[in-house]
């Protein structure tokens, strides 16, 4: 596939060629394709960036396929721009052991259309031995309090797993929130706002500086998953930690709550428009590493529930990227910051070599974007399982074209689309490609080929130790 005249984040116009997995050519005025079967795209006007790595969703398979499954979410993600997914270990069974990893990287290899990691967690039943022999992408969410599946654990287990994941050089992502520090006057309340009031924002920086404690002592690399206060983000900042900011924390405040209801209730929750905003300057300027979705749906039934009973969580895999896109689109933000922490800064956090960026030799995971083409994001048409949004209304630039490593898993065609409905059928809007996504860290490349050769080592120890799932709160 050659694509001409694309718009780089930075603004340079390029030709872009993509050989097989990979981008071969990076350059102006790149010759034409002499085959007749070589596709084809004219970009002019179009933003090309590399296709974002969210590190942090939870695709609900096994145990909770009424909400989400491998295939559903990841047709979500590409028609997001979304190329890699990093699932968290809170389902039914947790991923704890060998068994359990196993089972899951089976069903995303089967169903996802991008590619994906596979976080182990860590419980009293969890099997370090067994999942540190599996590709396992990190080591979390490590739950410093209760969310789904009951998988908060206390001081003495976080620093027994943090110490393990040290020896392994793997990195540990952290759910941090205190629970000593919440506020049981809440429980009183039944309003929309009354779970922003009971898990303070004071809960957030207490436990960051308390894992930052844990990691300092084993030299340890913590990622804090989805920050949602400036003072938990400058905690993680002073102690060298890396962390992540969510669409919902960075666009939706506790002023959003009379509309949203108990839609609106996700762990941590939403915080003061005051925070919020403090929270977005952080990510503009540089301070916080990434952006994860905490894609993590429900159903409307689950959700239409008192603020006490409602499961935590909200999708968000889907318009994390145009999100961000309308936000560059409105000067708000720089497209090469929106690469950075959506792409380029992943890959670094997380050691992904061959993605994140728009050079030759990286994988060919792209996105291509009309900047002008705005629209309002609806429910009803976002491709998650649970076909509901906390972003309705708002508005975002999606993608006319997802590419994972070369396949085109994602295309949207119209008027104005650089993409040829061709084939696709005269009323056809938008078309997805097969199950093409690979578990990140059980490929190798080859310096002969260039393609992915599957790792099989550390499959022995098939032991297994996984305990019920719990309650599914998230």
């Amino acid at each position: 596939m050659l694509i001409r005249n694309a718009t780089l984040p930075d603004g340079r116009e390029r030709d872009v060629l993509v050989e097989g997995e990979t981008i071969a050519a990076v350059e102006e005025d790149l010759p034409m394709p002499e085959s007749v079967d070589e596709r084809f795209v004219d970009a002019s006007g179009k933003r090309l960036l590399p296709g974002m790595i969210d590190a942090h969703v939870h695709f609900r398979e096994p145990g909770f396929s009424h909400k989400e499954t491998w295939e559903t979410g990841s047709r979500s993600a590409a028609a997001g721009g979304v190329t890699c997914v990093v699932d968290q270990p809170n389902t039914d069974p947790p991923t704890i052991d060998g068994a359990s990893f196993d089972g899951k990287a089976e069903r995303a290899s089967e169903g996802s259309l991008v590619d994906f990691g596979i976080n182990g967690g860590v419980t009293e039943q969890w099997v370090p031995s067994a999942l540190l022999q599996r590709p396992m992408f990190a080591l979390g969410e490590v739950f410093l309090a209760d969310s789904t599946g009951e998988m908060g654990i206390d001081v003495e287990l976080f620093a027994s797993a943090v110490k393990t994941a040290a020896r392994q050089d793997a990195v540990v992502t952290v759910h941090a929130e205190d629970a000593t520090e919440f506020e049981p006057g809440a429980r009183e309340r039944d309003d929309a706002d009354a779970w922003s009031a009971y898990r303070t924002a004071r809960a957030e920086a207490a436990a960051v500086r308390a894992a930052a404690e844990v990691g300092d002592r084993f030299d340890a690399h913590l990622h804090v998953a989805h920050t949602s206060t400036p003072d938990g983000i400058d905690v993680a900042k002073e102690h060298g930690m890396t962390c992540e900011v969510t669409p919902h924390h960075m666009f939706l405040s506790r002023r959003d709550l009379g509309e949203l209801d108990t839609f609106g209730r996700m762990n941590p929750p939403l915080r003061r428009e005051r925070l919020r905003s403090k929270v977005w300057e952080r990510v503009v300027d540089g301070t916080v590493d990434i952006v994860a979705t905490d894609h993590a749906p429900h159903t409307r039934e689950e959700k239409d529930a008192s603020i006490w009973d409602a499961p935590s969580g909200v999708p968000g895999v889907e318009t994390a990227l145009p999100l961000l896109l309308e936000a560059a689109r409105n000067d708000e933000i720089t497209y090469e910051r929106v690469r950075d922490l959506t792409a380029t800064n992943v890959a670094e956090v997380f050691d992904l070599p061959t993605k994140g960026r728009i050079e030759a030799g990286m994988d060919a995971d792209l996105v291509l974007v009309d900047p002008d083409d705005s629209r309002e994001i609806r429910g009803e048409d976002l491709h998650s399982k649970c076909e509901w949004t906390p972003f309705e209304g708002k508005r975002g630039v999606f993608p006319e074209l997802t590419l994972v490593r070369g396949e085109v898993v994602y295309e949207r065609f119209g008027p104005d689309s650089a993409i040829e409905a061709a084939d696709a059928g005269e009323t056809a809007s938008e078309r997805f490609g097969d199950a093409v996504g690979v578990n990140v860290r059980a490929i190798e490349r080859s310096t002969e080929t260039g393609g992915p050769t599957a790792d099989t080592d550390g499959e022995t120890d098939g032991s297994d130790g996984g305990t019920d799932g719990g309650d599914d709160r998230a």
